[in-house]
């Protein structure tokens, strides 16, 4: 009886061990993955949240300005909201 019990025990510090051993595997595996990603992601030039946005911004100030100049020119020119423009068909 003794010999079937250290047979069991060896077989269960061998599955616990070949566990553990997996498990660290898996961990490295994915810390590869992770650090792989980055790299390639980092490769591609992606722009922050933070760059995005100010260029946003920026974009629709720049709108909002080209409206304002064309409001602007149209009064210079003596032209109406209400008039046509001289080149329409």
């Amino acid at each position: 009886m003794q010999s079937e019990n250290r047979f069991f025990d060896d077989l269960a510090k061998l599955v616990n061990g070949a566990a553990g051993t997996f498990a660290g595997m898996t961990r490295e595996f994915e810390s590869n993955a992770r650090e792989r990603a980055k790299e390639w992601i980092g490769g591609m030039e992606f722009v922050s949240r933070e760059e995005f946005d100010a260029v946003k911004a920026m974009a629709a100030a720049a709108r909002e300005e080209v409206e304002l100049l064309k409001a602007r020119l149209d009064a210079l020119e003596g032209k109406g909201a209400g008039s046509k423009p001289e080149n329409a068909n």
